[in-house]
């Protein structure tokens, strides 16, 4: 099995959002009800560059880890509430990674076979980030 890459994203992760189509003038306008989503989404794919494969993106089938990493609000004890499972939702924080990997880690998100991930607090907020080829 081929080594994979791994990485850390520094900063608080933010969902995709929903995105929603109309038109306009015969023409097609997309909207997305979370506007810091590029931001952190082009944050991603800054980081991912320095651990582009050397070869190009990958072609092939990629396993995609993501580990998400929240600060645990004051009112949430840990023996409470040791996982995240408040929003933001875990699928939509993995369309922004997926999007973000796409032309710089693998070619395309399509590729992406399996994906395991998880939501935890820490003190530090980030994103661990692992894609493997098959």
């Amino acid at each position: 099995m081929a080594e994979g890459i791994r990485f850390v994203v520094y900063g608080e992760a933010k969902p995709k959002g929903s995105t929603r189509a109309f038109v306009v003038g015969g023409r097609a306008k997309t909207t997305t009800n979370n506007p810091n989503a590029k931001e952190w989404q082009q944050l991603v794919a800054m980081s991912a560059q320095q651990y582009r494969p050397v070869t190009g993106p990958y072609e092939g089938a990629v396993k995609l880890y993501a580990h998400f990493y929240f600060a645990r609000p004051r009112s949430v004890s840990e023996k409470k509430r040791p996982h995240h499972i408040v929003k933001p939702d875990l699928d939509k924080l993995l369309r922004n990674i997926g999007d973000a990997l796409k032309g710089v880690i693998y070619a395309e998100d399509a590729r992406i076979y399996q994906i395991i991930a998880t939501k935890s607090y820490d003190t530090i907020p980030r994103v661990e980030i692992e894609v493997v080829p098959r």
